[in-house]
Formats: C-alpha cells, structure tokens, sequence
C-alpha cells in the first residue's frame, strides 16, 4: 500500500513538474534501475509519504491554476511532454482510479469486506 502512495507522488511529480513544466527530469521514474524503484519504500514512515503526496498534489494543483488546459509540456527531452495540460490531468485521474483500485482489491482481499455504497 505505501508504494502505491510513493509511485502515485513520483507520477504527479513527472507529469506536471518534469513533463509539463520542463523540469529536470530527477527522481525514481528517471533511474534505469532498480525497476519500479517509486514504490521501493522499506524503512519510510507512511505518515511521511502521505504527506509527500499531499505535498506533491498541491504543487501540481497550483502549476494546473497557472495554466490554460490547452498549453502543452516543455520537457524537450520526452515526446510525451508534448501532450496537452488537459490531457495530463485526464492522465492522472486514469493513473490515480487505477492504483485505487489495485488498493481497494488489495483490502477486499485482506478484510472481505466488499465495497459498496
């Protein structure tokens, strides 16, 4: 569950920060190995990573406020930062209702509780 935390903070990171605005592209997305190494997150509280996505999920809201939806990326490095503001935002709904549904599975699995409304 707290990789999932780490590998959606490090997405909202790439797409907006690296992808979008064209900043240096650091961070474990960026690292050829270890494979998956945003979700490697032995040893980190998960107080702390939550609050490194929230953290992270504020500066992307306010790099989404400063922008038309129309604007595309700048990173001159990754063809996909050719994408456009709003199509990264419809990205990352994808990319979040995903893994939350990977977590969600992940409980059903461990409390058999289904989740309805």
């Amino acid at each position: 569950m707290a990789g999932v935390v780490s590998h959606l903070r490090w997405v909202e990171h790439s797409w907006f920060e690296v992808l979008f605005l064209g900043g240096p592209a650091e961070g474990p997305h960026f690292e050829e190995e270890p494979e998956d190494a945003d979700m490697m997150v032995e040893g980190i509280p998960l107080a702390q990573l939550l609050e490194e996505y929230e953290r992270q999920c504020a500066v992307s809201n306010e790099i989404v406020a400063a922008h038309s939806l129309d604007d595309v990326g700048r990173h001159p490095d990754f063809g996909s930062a050719a994408a456009s503001l709003r199509w990264m935002l419809i990205h990352m709904v994808e990319e979040t209702a995903r893994h939350a549904g990977h977590v969600d599975a992940i409980r059903e699995l461990l409390d058999g509780e289904k989740g309805s409304y």
